[in-house]
């Protein structure tokens, strides 16, 4: 998993908790990194669990919507380093439509070791967009997160339904309705 995910994803914590939690939760968690990332680095996606879930216990949220709000901090701080993502769409459903074709793609670019997650798309209506997400590392949560972060950005509203399509959470459908 690489190392961005986990430098935004302490930030978010020191942003929202304070400096003195990341620090705590670093200490607490036994990282084969030390809890040392870089945005370029890479890192085993374990560390993320670790981390998401000391977080979990130490403030009473659950993993679902710790990770669904990461995901929409997240897509925040992607707007910022990779504006002309975003500046290329016209709406949520452009940009999230460019995903797996062209988002990845250029991702894959500047970090060719980079393990995405896969999405299959189809847009049945101009208001209706179907994202069939497929990862071994099962965060369609953070996916969720992402996909509100988009609509926020875009100033559109949606029903986001998630449907978990086998029991493991690998493979998550999305099906979003703008309002």
């Amino acid at each position: 998993m690489k190392g961005i995910v986990f430098t935004e994803f302490l930030e978010m914590i020191e942003d929202k908790f304070g400096y003195e939690l990341v620090d705590q939760l670093l200490e607490e968690s036994d990282l084969p990194s030390g809890g040392i990332y870089t945005a370029i680095g890479t890192y085993d996606h374990a560390e993320m669990v670790t981390l998401v879930s000391g977080l979990s216990k130490r403030m009473d949220i659950p993993v679902p919507d710790l990770l669904r709000s990461y995901g929409q901090y997240m897509f925040t701080s992607f707007t910022r380093s990779y504006r002309p993502f975003v500046e290329r769409a016209d709406s949520a459903f452009a940009l999230l439509s460019s995903v797996q074709h062209y988002i990845h793609v250029e991702v894959r670019k500047l970090y060719p070791d980079a393990e995405l997650p896969h999405f299959t798309i189809e847009q049945p209506a101009e208001n209706h967009l179907r994202m069939h997400y497929i990862s071994e590392r099962k965060l369609a949560d953070f996916a969720h997160g992402l996909i509100e972060g988009c609509l926020a950005t875009f100033g559109e509203t949606a029903t986001i339904t998630k449907t978990n399509l086998t029991d493991d959470g690998s493979q998550v459908l999305f099906d979003i309705r703008k309002e």
